[in-house]
């Protein structure tokens, strides 16, 4: 839920209790869960003690309400797909429409509080300090939350396990209180990932309203008040905000008889599922099949679909609807053969040669494949990007009896393809596709809805080029991100690494043309991109079209380009439709940690515009004044700040005239090497090179400097 979502319940809480009518017993109670699934009210005081779940990809809520965790026995709620899927569609009104569906299951159920997807990205996260630079911070990890957060205003937040440069999320005051509340403007409250608080007191003082699920340990908050560990405004102020969170949520926790729509929902998880897939390859036309063509389909996937994550994430469907099933409801007469087992147990020889009869047997074979359940969930990264040995051998074989096969993925995040690509005339990367996954496979193996997914991570050729593997899986407690903004496609196309498939890819049934691409100034730091998108085919398809930033050479090491805006396109044969998307300051920014702000560098940005990050239709480029900012200059700041800085430039550009004009010692004889040693050195350091007269050279740079900022 979000401040857009109930007007009327956010006006509500302007009328809820106030913090400093409690004592401090009960301000500290607010401050932490009853169990684990419960926020702890004051009922008698009008503050309800309502439900929070999970809700990665779907309402987790556990089957009764005994408080305990119980990740087998949930409530059935939509199985929407998950993140990988959902991120592939590319079309932010679907995921919005996704969000708005799981809020009213949130009604239904009386849950108050539905808790996003986090991501533990590296092992025991319990344990280990992410070392991250600031700008990796900025550029690469929060830009997501700060969009979040200053255009849809969350009520809740949650903080992660880890530690971040060595001090737990949840006892970081630069994090939960300096950047999300004070430079972000975050009016919400923030709990505890499950078991992330680990001293409630220090916690509190850095701007953690909940822990969560609780430590019974309140007597902590009220001894440290009385002792002046803790300010009694800090925990007014944190209490205040579950109570308002409370007053928020009331409105909805009081409607009686709600009932969600179960079918339209399903129809949002299929139309989720049929835009979350990505065609990788499409030889000869192999796809779309034709229902009555001679199929075989062979992989347990087909008939027992993995279409969700595990653990914390694992929800009951309304219903599920796996290929097969599909099949069965369209009359589709296919030989089915699975193939293999999920299990480690070595390949059975008999679902070998089932495979192969009915590959033999058929003109075309559907091969299901992917990762079971145990190969990847939370809590365990995992080591390889290969698929089970056994799947693979299987794949070999069925390539050698017939030679229109198709791939179908299920898996929750990238696979290795390279080494199996060519011997198949098709892959469909179909993610974990939630409920109507199998449905939505039908929609686009048979041509009903043309593929339309693009990859939002790209797939390398091994696991052994991706630029975070040096520093995996890291050592003694910490993970170094070593890798700072050169991750992922900014990391394979600025050093030209060869990838299987680059990000932003995805094929369609359709054909596609870009043109009459223009960029025009909308002021010193920001741009226009319009580019007139034509569907070029005779099916109806959707294209995603992609607008890259190219930055001029900078005082930082910067990606070569990096993706700023997009838009899907949905176009009826021959139809052309003029697409306009803003380029605001941040498109063209870095952070600069000397700057400690963003930075945006005056010069020629080229603006890139294709459909995906290889593959670029049109390039403009576009000059930009610049922000125009610029670092007090002292004696440390080296020659080159000094000769590039607005103020400072033209005051060493005076002293090289002052210089030949012989009223200063005259600088080293012109030539490459003298200037990059020069430019690197500070101006107290001139002496180096000119002996005495560099130090008058240091009090003439100073003194005119001193002068102009006046």
């Amino acid at each position: 839920m979000n401040e857009t979502s109930m007007d009327d319940a956010a006006r509500k809480a302007t009328e809820a209790p106030r913090a400093r009518d409690r004592s401090v017993e009960e301000q500290a109670s607010l401050t932490s869960g009853a169990d684990a699934w419960h926020l702890q009210g004051i009922e008698s005081k009008g503050i309800g003690g309502y439900m929070i779940t999970d809700g990665p990809h779907g309402l987790r809520k556990t089957a009764g309400d005994t408080g305990a965790i119980d990740l087998n026995h949930t409530v059935p709620t939509t199985c929407f797909p998950q993140a990988a899927g959902l991120s592939s569609s590319w079309n932010p009104e679907l995921i919005r429409n996704v969000g708005e569906a799981m809020a009213e299951e949130c009604i239904q159920e009386k849950v108050a509080v539905i808790l996003g997807p986090g991501v533990n990205i590296k092992r025991n996260p319990l344990r280990i300090s992410a070392n991250v630079s600031a700008r990796a911070l900025r550029e690469i990890y929060l830009p997501a939350f700060e969009h979040i957060v200053k255009t849809a205003q969350p009520w809740t937040m949650m903080c992660s396990y880890n530690r971040i440069n060595g001090e737990h999320s949840a006892q970081n005051h630069w994090l939960l209180t300096d950047l999300l509340r004070g430079e972000w403007g975050y009016d919400g409250i923030v709990m505890s990932d499950w078991g992330a608080d680990h001293d409630r007191v220090a916690s509190l003082n850095a701007g953690l309203n909940l822990e969560m699920p609780p430590s019974f340990t309140d007597e902590q908050i009220v001894n440290g008040v009385r002792d002046g560990r803790v300010e009694p405004k800090q925990l007014e102020t944190m209490a205040q905000g579950m109570i308002d969170l409370s007053a928020k949520t009331r409105k909805a926790m009081e409607i009686e008889g709600y009932r969600f729509d179960v079918d339209a929902h399903h129809e949002i998880a299929r139309r989720a599922a049929d835009e979350s897939i990505v065609m990788l390859k499409n030889d000869a036309n192999v796809l779309p099949a034709d229902r009555g063509d001679s199929l075989a389909v062979i992989g347990e996937f087909a008939r027992t679909p993995r279409y969700q994550g595990g653990g914390s994430s694992h929800i009951t469907p309304t219903r599920m609807t796996g290929f097969l099933d599909a099949l069965r409801e369209d009359d589709v007469d296919a030989r089915f053969a699975p193939g293999f087992t999920f299990d480690d147990a070595p390949q059975d020889p008999r679902l070998t040669d089932e495979a192969l009869a009915a590959a033999k047997a058929s003109d075309r074979v559907l091969m299901f494949l992917g990762l079971p359940n145990q190969a990847e969930s939370e809590g365990f990264d995992r080591t390889t990007l290969d698929l089970p040995a056994k799947q693979l051998e299987l794949l070999d074989q069925v390539t050698q009896v017939n030679d229109h096969v198709v791939v179908v993925l299920s898996n929750g995040s990238v696979v290795s393809v390279a080494p199996w690509r060519d011997k198949v005339q098709g892959i469909l990367e179909a993610w974990l596709l939630g409920q109507a996954g199998g449905r939505a496979l039908a929609d686009v193996i048979f041509g009903d809805v043309s593929p339309s997914g693009k990859l939002a991570q790209s797939i390398p050729m091994r696991i052994e080029d991706d630029p975070s593997l040096v520093n995996w899986p890291g050592e003694e407690g910490h993970v170094d991100y070593g890798e700072g903004v050169f991750i992922g496609y900014r990391y394979y196309d600025t050093f030209d690494r060869e990838v299987a498939y680059p990000f932003g890819y995805g094929l369609s049934y359709g054909t596609f043309e870009l043109h009459d691409v223009t960029v025009r100034c909308t002021g010193d730091a920001a741009a226009s991109v319009a580019v007139t998108v034509t569907n070029t085919s005779e099916v109806t398809a959707a294209q995603t079209v992609q607008v890259y930033v190219a930055p001029p050479k900078a005082r930082v090491a910067r990606p070569r380009h990096e993706l700023k805006a997009f838009a899907k396109v949905a176009l009826e044969p021959g139809e052309s439709k003029r697409v306009e998307m803003a380029l605001d300051e941040r498109s063209f920014a870095y952070w600069s940690e000397r700057f400690d702000d963003w930075r945006v560098e005056a010069g020629r940005y080229v603006i890139e515009v294709g459909t995906s990050s290889r593959d670029i239709a049109d390039t403009v480029t576009v000059e930009l004044e610049g922000d125009g900012k610029s670092m007090p200059l002292d004696e440390w700041s080296t020659f080159e700040e000094w000769r590039t800085d607005p103020v400072g430039g033209p005051i060493v550009e005076q002293m090289k005239r002052d210089a030949d004009a012989g009223l200063l010692p005259a600088l080293p004889e012109h030539n490459a090497g003298v200037e990059l040693f020069l430019d690197g050195m500070p101006i107290n350091s001139m002496t180096v090179l000119l002996g005495k007269g560099g130090k008058e050279i240091t009090r003439y740079l100073l003194e005119q400097y001193a002068r102009r900022i006046k």
